[in-house]
């Protein structure tokens, strides 16, 4: 269903492409902290897990570049706490 998740940073958000649509989560870059700001689906692809699986590549790129991200995104907070093995990326500043 889709490719691999992006880091578009020119446009400051996190990308993950379909043939019917673009996810995207929208962020800021703080220091080395991203304020991960506001996640968008298509409708058309709404409840078949792609922002799930966008959340998750997301949240490995930005371990795999040793950041930190502060979750502003309900969707993103959701995310987390069902998946705690993620809690070592949120910054306890933020």
């Amino acid at each position: 269903m889709a490719n691999e998740v992006t880091d578009n940073t020119t446009a400051s958000r996190f990308e993950l492409k379909t043939d019917k649509g673009m996810a995207f989560i929208s962020y800021r870059r703080l220091g080395d902290v991203l304020s991960l700001d506001h996640t968008d689906v298509p409708d058309a692809l709404s409840g078949q897990g792609l922002g799930s699986a966008l959340v998750k590549g997301a949240l490995d790129l930005v371990r795999d570049r040793g950041e930190k991200i502060v979750a502003r995104c309900s969707f993103v907070e959701r995310y987390l706490e069902k998946h705690p093995d993620y809690g070592t990326l949120v910054d306890s500043g933020g």
